[in-house]
């Protein structure tokens, strides 16, 4: 395995998932006592949490069976007396589960976009650039076939280069070419040999960075392998079909991609006279919020009410 240097100079945190904006969710959600809400991105259980304790019944979906085992039993201790549901399923089959547990029409639904801490840290997984582990990054193993590793892999050179540009990574054509020039030795399998050929490409072009140079080209690939953005267009079609006159919808994005459709979209039904925006420019974390929780620097909270 490929020994990563930046290990050396970094201690050994623990990092416990606490979901974001947890307050400003409270408030653009409006959970109605017994009111009917969904959580398609249900994670560590936190924002469900917050669904329950304000007397919802609450629908919570996740794509990842670790994710929705852990949920289950944080909301079996946290929350034993209220009524929840739990499905394994993508957003991108909203509609069909909720029908399937009669959360039709629901009251408010939330999506918490990206990664959790939970999946960054645990092993094996090939989500982070900091552990060198199989080149994987699946949300849903069982389902899914296609890992990273086979997207660096087997992609043409201007497919990986338009991956790249899409998270808009400076040096996506440099990093292409490294890739490239690799693969034809030997395969590359690991976050490590990836992680490295990014770092030389920023050193070779001599760019710092003030986070992971090897940050964007594995968020471009996690996206392309679990069809993150396709799969937010589906969900959040079926989102607002089905949510009650009246209903919330409030969506959490991490990057620029994610939040121009959520913006797009918010503004086309705004246009349409099917939906009131109820936040003109993004909600972002507070100071305080960040110092608990540095991962609240890049969520954008936009919500709307449909009319």
């Amino acid at each position: 395995m490929v020994r990563i240097p930046l290990l050396r100079r970094m201690k050994k945190i623990e990092i416990k998932h606490k979901s974001v904006l947890e307050k400003e969710v409270e408030k653009f959600l409006a959970t109605a006592k017994n009111g009917l809400y969904i959580d398609t991105t249900v994670g560590g259980g936190g924002h469900s949490q917050s669904i329950l304790t304000l007397g919802g019944n609450l629908l919570g979906l996740d794509q990842d069976p670790k994710a929705l085992q852990m949920a289950s039993k944080h909301l079996a201790s946290a929350c034993p007396t209220s009524v929840y549901h739990l499905a394994h399923s993508n957003f991108a089959n909203l509609k069909n589960i909720a029908q399937e547990f009669k959360f039709v029409p629901a009251d408010g639904i939330l999506f918490d976009l990206g990664i959790s801490s939970l999946q960054l840290e645990e092993r094996g997984r090939g989500f982070s650039f900091l552990r060198d582990e199989p080149l994987d990054m699946r949300m849903d193993p069982q389902s899914q076939g296609v890992t990273a590793a086979d997207l660096v892999n087997a992609l043409p050179k201007r497919r990986l280069y338009e991956l790249f540009k899409e998270v808009d990574e400076k040096l996506a054509w440099p990093i292409v070419q490294a890739i490239v020039l690799k693969r034809k030795i030997a395969p590359i399998k690991t976050t490590g040999q990836l992680s490295q050929i990014v770092e030389k490409a920023y050193k070779k072009g001599w760019i710092h960075s003030k986070v992971h140079p090897a940050t964007k080209v594995f968020l471009a690939l996690r996206i392309a392998v679990n069809s993150e953005l396709d799969n937010l267009k589906k969900g959040l079609n079926s989102a607002f079909e089905i949510l009650k006159k009246e209903g919330r919808l409030v969506v959490i994005s991490f990057h620029s991609g994610e939040d121009r459709i959520v913006k797009n979209f918010f503004r086309l039904l705004e246009k349409e006279g099917k939906a009131e925006i109820l936040t003109q420019k993004p909600v972002v974390a507070t100071e305080e919020e960040l110092r608990k929780n540095p991962r609240a620097r890049s969520a954008k909270l936009r919500a709307l009410v449909k009319k």
